[in-house]
């Protein structure tokens, strides 16, 4: 099977690749001019792979690409919870996936696979874990990146409405290594290992194994229901239980102060002025990343199990070569 995949130079698309890769697949990888390749390293592409250059921004540098492939995996996104300008990620995630799947049905590219993200669902206060059919709307996003992946998600579902081939992929947190960025979940783990981390607010996450969610990748192509959104998730942690963990890994000791979330809201927004706006680097802590942890991002991969073949598996062998890959590459002691 001939795939074109986006996204194989960041964390996730990497793993995908090798997950695609291990199974014989043809790969046609796209990067952009600007790429950092080093994560590609370690990709056996059998011989048969190649890169191809080209922009989400400029769909028309995609077009080529697609000609001869069976299916699309779409990994990339603009993941940042602070970005100067707002717009670019909009033209990211929103314009640069409608473009893609319209180059796809116009190539006649059979099966796509579009890789979203949970933070499109509808969260709880109270951390009742909820699922694909958790009734949620664009009100319910908070900040860029949620309504970005939002909307681009509903291009996905509109194209499945359509009659195109096209499965959407949520996974929660992925973990594990070669977080190159790293993305926001990795940030947490490297803050932790430089002692960073001085206290906690009282949120929740779910991590999953990374190579997890690449797997479901491949299951998605052949067993996924065009249409359908598939969680992708593992355990269901607060973040106290998460930095526990990678004190027990570690030795690190885990902080034991509590700070209410006007404390932490009003350190953000100082990091924010100050950092971001001022010193123009990203800050430690966004206002975003505040009000998103009001909410535990708690869900289920039931329908991902049933239907994919998913497995949810325990995330502390993750979280350690997340630790060791940190530490072996620079980002900590």
């Amino acid at each position: 099977m001939k795939i074109f995949l986006t996204g194989a130079t960041g964390f996730l698309g990497h793993h995908v690749a090798k997950a695609l890769a291990a199974e014989g697949a043809d790969l046609r990888l796209l990067v952009r001019k600007t790429s950092k390749l080093k994560n590609l390293e370690g990709i056996n592409l059998g011989g048969k792979g190649e890169t191809h250059v080209g922009d989400l921004s400029d769909p028309e540098s995609l077009r080529p690409a697609l000609q001869g492939c069976d299916a699309v995996v779409h990994v990339a996104a603009d993941y940042r919870l602070w970005i100067p300008d707002p717009k670019a990620m909009y033209r990211a995630n929103v314009d640069g996936t409608r473009a893609l799947l319209r180059l796809a049905r116009e190539a006649g590219v059979k099966r796509c696979v579009y890789t979203s993200s949970v933070a499109t669902m509808h969260f709880r206060t109270d951390g009742i874990v909820i699922n694909e059919d958790t009734p949620v709307s664009l009100d319910d996003m908070v900040g860029h990146y949620k309504r970005s992946k939002f909307l681009a998600e509903q291009e996905a579902v509109k194209a499945a409405e359509q009659g195109q081939q096209v499965i959407v992929l949520n996974p929660t947190a992925p973990i594990g290594p070669n977080d190159a960025k790293p993305t926001p979940t990795g940030r947490i783990f490297v803050d932790f290992l430089n002692r960073k981390f001085p206290a906690y607010v009282d949120t929740g996450l779910n991590l999953v194994d990374v190579s997890e969610v690449a797997r479901a990748h491949v299951l998605a192509l052949t067993k996924g229901t065009p249409g359908r959104r598939y969680i992708l998730g593992g355990e269901n942690l607060t973040l106290k239980q998460i930095l526990d963990k990678m004190s027990a890994i570690t030795g690190i000791p885990s902080p034991r102060t509590k700070i209410p979330f006007a404390i932490a809201a009003t350190y953000a927004f100082f990091e924010e002025w100050i950092t971001g706006r001022i010193r123009g680097k990203e800050p430690r802590a966004t206002l975003e990343e505040v009000r998103m942890g009001r909410k535990k991002m708690f869900a289920s991969s039931a329908r991902a199990q049933q239907e994919l073949g998913f497995r949810i598996v325990p995330v502390y062998p993750a979280m350690r070569a997340a630790i060791d890959w940190f530490r072996a590459n620079g980002y900590a002691p």
